[in-house]
């Protein structure tokens, strides 16, 4: 961190969004994994608490991520007041309504929010072709969605939408493209990467969200880097960001002076191979404190 600031990091540990729900087990995994421990005693890095979702048995779904969302944003805002700065392992991306959620209620307003992801995750209930409440985050964070998943940090939207921006987007539905297009997100996909350079898409992105008055924010799913470097993810899709550019990308971000909070969800151990994915979770953690 360019501030000196101690890094904390959160686990959320929450599959119940997704359609594989061995999401839940990432962020534990990672805990134990060789990966973390060769980082655990860096003097910038503590492992603070891993919340979980409650207990199914009488809550629906989406109650219980509700109910961690709630959790997960007091725990973000907590850290944000004792002068760390917070860092967020998931568990499926319906987590980040509440990572961001309690950074919203911490600065005081809506933040920038750059959003790396293979998907858009901007459905709401209605549009949604699969329920999978872990593509509909980013709506809920820009005010719309299920009511029990809107207004946890402040009321309506905890994002700017003229300070978002989706990055590396390659599988999504044209009802999220005209949902972000009405709210005036900007989405810089795959084929836009591929066509003008990921340097000159990260340099306007960054320009966009870091221009947001209270700071800004990243958030990224795992599968937005090709499976071939991150395989243990929830939901891989073909012909990703290479590793390496996201690793040199961390380690700008990381040094900015208006970035929040960090956030990387959809690490699932069942599908990683031979610790390359938790490895590079360690190594983006890396870059965070050297940055």
């Amino acid at each position: 961190m360019s501030d000196g600031r101690r890094v904390r990091v959160t686990g959320a540990a929450s599959g119940i969004g997704a359609q594989d729900v061995a999401c839940a087990d990432g962020p534990v995994a990672f805990h134990h994994s060789q990966a973390w421990q060769a980082l655990a005693r860096h003097p910038a890095l503590d492992w603070g608490r891993t919340l979980f979702a409650p207990n199914g048995e009488r809550l629906s779904r989406t109650a219980r991520i509700a109910a961690l969302c709630r959790t997960l944003a007091d725990e973000v805002e907590t850290t944000l007041r004792q002068g760390q700065f917070p860092l967020v392992i998931g568990g499926d991306h319906s987590v980040a309504v509440g990572t961001w959620s309690g950074v919203a209620r911490g600065i005081g307003q809506p933040l920038g929010l750059l959003w790396i992801d293979a998907h858009l995750d901007s459905h709401t209930p209605e549009s949604s072709y699969s329920g999978a409440v872990h593509g509909m985050p980013l709506a809920c964070l820009l005010g719309q969605g299920d009511r029990r998943l809107l207004g946890i940090g402040l009321p309506g939207a905890q994002v700017s939408a003229g300070h978002c921006v989706v990055l590396g987007a390659r599988s999504y539905e044209p009802e999220e493209i005209d949902f972000l297009c009405r709210q005036g997100v900007r989405i810089i996909d795959g084929e836009e990467i591929a066509r003008r350079g990921f340097a000159a898409c990260l340099d306007e992105a960054v320009g966009i969200v870091a221009s947001a008055p209270a700071g800004f924010g990243v958030s990224l799913d795992l599968d937005a880097i090709d499976p071939r470097f991150a395989p243990g993810v929830g939901s891989p899709e073909p012909d990703g960001l290479p590793a390496a550019d996201v690793r040199t990308a961390w380690r700008w971000l990381a040094g900015l002076p208006g970035l929040r909070a960090l956030e990387i969800v959809e690490y699932n151990p069942d599908r990683d191979r031979h610790g390359m994915t938790a490895q590079l979770i360690a190594d983006l953690i890396g870059e965070t404190v050297a940055g």
